[in-house]
């Protein structure tokens, strides 16, 4: 098994790479919408429908299946012999990191849901301040991985 993850290595890799690019993309996309939907609709008029349109096909179609191709190629990532320093810190850091930002993405999640519910109480500046999560946590993740603290 470990010999196949050594081959598969740079393709797992390359995976990875190509899933979290597409989920920051849609971690980063989301929360604008959200601010648009909170500032430009009310709700059961038509704007309203089309945000939940929106909001709804980047996250089903984009966000989610690009979170599990990152998390699984990742584990895989972590399962290849000799990757991982564990007896480092970044490896622990970045772990911390990549659990809040599926916590951010399931709060979004929960945001969306809230806006079908005609429940929304958060405002177009806070979504605007939320929308600065996801760059937090992607600079603690790179320079982890990157720096290797």
């Amino acid at each position: 098994m470990t010999d196949l993850l050594a081959s598969l290595y740079p393709w797992m890799k390359s995976l990875h790479i190509m899933a979290v690019i597409s989920w920051m993309a849609g971690l980063f996309y989301l929360p604008r919408l959200f601010v648009y939907h909170a500032e430009q609709s009310t709700p059961g008029d038509s704007r309203d429908e089309v945000f939940q349109t929106m909001e709804l096909k980047l996250l089903r179609v984009i966000m989610n299946p690009a979170m599990i191709v990152a998390w699984v190629a990742g584990l895989c990532l972590v399962a290849t012999p000799g990757i991982v320093d564990w007896g480092a810190i970044w490896p622990y850091l970045k772990l911390a990191g990549i659990l809040a930002m599926t916590w951010f993405h399931m709060w979004l999640a929960g945001r969306r849901k809230a806006f079908v519910a005609r429940d929304n109480t958060l405002t177009g500046r806070q979504y605007r301040m939320m929308n600065e999560v996801p760059t937090l946590l992607m600079v603690v993740i790179v320079l982890s991985v990157v720096v290797k603290f």
